[in-house]
C-alpha cells in the first residue's frame, strides 16, 4: 500500500502508518500529482484541495482522510463517482472547545479580561468588581452531541445544575449524564448562562434572536462557540447595551473576521477569534485518529466517520442519486413539520426505491431528519448510528403500489413512546427521472416540489381561507411560487392542509402570522435543499 500524506500531521500519525510496511509519502508539494498515481490512500488537512483534477491522477486510490472536520476542500461527488470512501475526524477537538466554553463562562462570572485590561491600563478597580460564583448556577445547553456532553461533564465539577434542549436525546440518555431536558422556552426562561453547541440549519438560523433573548432570564449571559449564524448580532448587541443581558462571550461570528459586526466595542462582550478548537492536543489528536482510520479500512475495510456514499458503481449511483434526495427532502419535511418530539420514523418503499437499495435510503431519510438539530454532520453511512444514539427507532417495509405511481418512499413519524403528539405521515416519487415530488400527507392528496421555502398549513376547510393567507403574505411582500391544496372529504368544515411554496428570503415570524388566521390549526415553515 501507498499513502500519500500532502499536509502536515503528527509524527505519531505516519509511524501509525509506516508499521504496516506501507510506503508513505509525507508533505510531496509540488510532486502531488505525480505521487497520487499509484496512491492507495490520501491524507489531507484543509491546506490542500481535492477537485476532479486531482482525483483523475489518482487511479488507484481507495480512500480520502481529512484530518478535521470540514471537507469542503474535497469535491465530495466526484471522489463518489470514483468510488473513494471520503473519511473525516469528528468529535476530536471536542475536550478542547469545550474546556474554551468554560473559560468563557468562568470569564463572564468573574469579568476577567476586563479587570485585566483595567491592570494593563494602570487603574485597580476592586470597587464594583465582584463576580458571580457559578455553583448551583443553571446551565442551559442548546444542542448535546459531543462537546454539549463535554461541557455538562466539566459543569457539574462545578456544582452547577444542566438542562439542555435536543429533540433528538432520549430523556434516558441525558439523565445518565446529569442532563434534565427542557423545552427551548422552558430553557430560556432558566438558564443563568446559556451555551450554543447546536449545527446550523434552517432550523437553528438566528434562532437567538430579539424574541429568543427577550425570553431569557434577566441578567443571564451567553456563550457561543457552535457557529455565528445562531446568532442575530443585532439583537445580541441591543440586549447587551440594555443591560436584559449581563454579558456574552463569543468564538464565533456570523462574518469572520467580524469588521462591521454590531457587538465590536461592547463592554460587557468578551470575543476570542475562532479558536475554541484550536489546541496542541487537538491538533495531536486529530493527525492520529485520520491515521488510525485510513490504516483500519485498508487493512480491514472498517469504516469509520465517512462522509460520502458506500461504494457504487456509476450506473449504481446514476440511478440511485434521484431518490437519495427524495429520501433526504421528504425526512427533512417531516422533521420540520412533525408537531411532536419525533421517537419513531417509519420508512415504506415501493418499486424502484425497493430494488435499488433500502439501507441507503434510510440514511438518506435520517440525515434529513437530523441534520437540522444536529452539531455534526449526518450522512449516509453515520446516519444509522446516529439515529440510535438519540433513541430513535427505526421500521422499513417493503409494499406493493396497485395504484397511482408505482415507484415511491413513505415516511412516517411519531412521538416517543409514552409521549402524546400527532402522528405525520408524507410519500413522496420522482418526477421526470429527476425532480423529488411530494404526493399525498396523512392520506390527503397534494402534490407540490419537494424544493426552497414552504409554507405547511392546516386548517378547517371553511371559504375565505386561501384568500386571507394571500393577502397576509402579500402584505409582507413574499410572493407565491406555487400553492398545492389537499382536503380529506367535501364535507364543510373537515381537515384541508396547503403546501405554499414562497419565493425569496422568507422571515420566520410568518408563521405567527398565518396561524393568527382563526380557520388555521397549524402552520410550519419548510426551509429544503434548492433545485440543483
Amino acid at each position: 500500500m501507498k499513502i500519500v500524506v500532502a499536509d502536515k500531521i503528527t509524527p505519531r500519525g505516519l509511524e501509525l502508518l509506516r508499521e504496516s510496511n506501507w510506503t508513505v509519502i509525507s508533505q510531496p508539494g509540488p510532486a502531488l500529482a505525480a505521487e497520487l498515481a499509484d496512491a492507495d490512500a490520501l491524507i489531507v488537512r484543509s491546506a490542500t484541495r481535492v477537485d476532479a483534477a486531482v482525483l483523475a491522477a489518482a487511479p488507484r486510490l481507495q480512500v480520502i482522510g481529512r484530518a478535521g472536520v470540514g471537507v469542503d476542500n474535497i469535491e465530495l461527488d466526484a471522489a463518489t463517482r470514483r468510488g473513494i470512501l471520503v473519511m473525516n475526524t469528528p468529535g476530536s477537538n471536542s475536550v478542547s472547545v469545550a474546556e474554551h466554553a468554560f473559560a468563557l463562562l468562568l470569564s463572564l462570572a468573574r469579568s476577567i479580561p476586563q479587570l485585566s485590561n483595567g491592570i494593563h491600563a494602570g487603574k485597580w478597580e476592586k470597587g464594583g468588581a465582584a463576580g458571580s460564583e457559578v455553583r448551583g448556577k443553571l446551565l442551559g445547553l442548546i444542542g448535546l452531541g459531543r462537546v454539549g456532553f463535554e461541557v455538562a461533564r466539566r459543569a457539574r465539577a462545578f456544582e452547577m445544575r444542566v438542562a439542555a434542549c435536543d429533540p433528538f436525546i432520549s430523556p434516558d440518555v441525558a439523565l445518565e449524564s446529569g442532563v434534565e431536558l427542557l423545552p427551548l422556552d422552558d430553557l430560556l426562561a432558566r438558564a443563568d448562562f446559556l451555551s450554543l453547541h447546536a449545527s446550523l440549519g434552517p432550523a437553528t438560523e438566528k434562532m437567538i434572536n430579539a424574541a429568543a433573548l427577550g425570553k431569557m432570564k434577566p441578567g443571564a449571559r451567553l456563550i457561543n462557540t457552535a457557529r455565528g449564524e445562531l446568532v442575530d448580532e443585532q439583537a445580541l448587541a441591543d440586549a447587551l447595551r440594555s443591560g436584559r443581558l449581563a454579558g456574552a462571550a463569543i468564538d464565533v461570528f456570523t462574518e469572520e473576521p467580524p469588521r462591521n459586526s454590531p457587538l465590536l466595542g461592547l463592554p460587557n462582550l468578551i470575543a476570542t477569534p475562532h479558536i475554541a478548537g484550536s489546541t496542541a492536543e487537538a491538533q495531536e489528536e486529530v493527525g492520529f485518529l485520520i491515521a488510525q482510520q485510513v490504516r483500519d479500512y485498508l487493512s480491514s475495510g472498517v469504516m469509520r466517520n465517512a462522509v460520502n456514499l458506500p461504494n457504487l458503481s456509476a450506473e449504481q449511483y446514476r440511478r440511485l442519486r434521484p431518490y437519495l434526495e427524495l429520501a433526504e427532502r421528504l425526512g427533512s419535511l417531516a422533521g420540520q413539520a412533525a408537531a411532536c418530539r419525533i421517537g419513531r420514523v417509519r420508512i415504506r418503499y415501493a418499486g424502484e426505491p425497493a430494488e435499488l437499495g433500502s439501507s441507503v435510503l434510510r440514511n438518506a431519510v435520517l440525515a434529513g431528519l437530523l441534520n437540522g438539530v444536529l452539531a455534526e454532520k449526518v450522512n449516509l453511512v453515520n446516519a444509522a448510528p446516529a439515529a440510535a444514539a438519540r433513541g430513535l427507532v427505526v421500521e422499513e417495509e417493503i409494499r406493493r403500489r396497485e395504484h397511482g405511481f408505482p415507484d415511491t418512499l413513505e415516511v412516517q413519524v411519531s412521538p416517543r413512546a409514552g409521549e402524546e403528539g400527532p402522528v405525520l405521515c408524507a410519500e413522496g416519487t420522482v418526477l421526470y427521472d429527476t425532480s423529488p415530488r411530494i404526493l399525498n400527507i396523512d392520506g390527503i392528496k397534494v402534490e407540490c416540489a419537494l424544493e426552497g421555502t414552504i409554507l405547511f398549513t392546516r386548517n378547517r376547510d371553511v371559504p375565505g381561507v386561501i384568500g386571507e393567507m394571500g393577502r397576509v403574505l402579500g402584505a409582507q411582500s413574499i410572493n407565491i411560487a406555487t400553492f398545492a391544496l389537499g382536503r380529506r372529504s367535501s364535507d364543510p368544515g373537515s381537515e384541508a392542509l396547503a403546501l405554499v411554496r414562497l419565493d425569496g428570503n422568507v422571515p420566520n415570524s410568518i408563521v405567527e402570522s398565518i396561524r393568527a388566521i382563526p380557520a388555521v390549526t397549524q402552520a410550519r415553515l419548510v426551509r429544503l435543499t434548492p433545485a440543483q
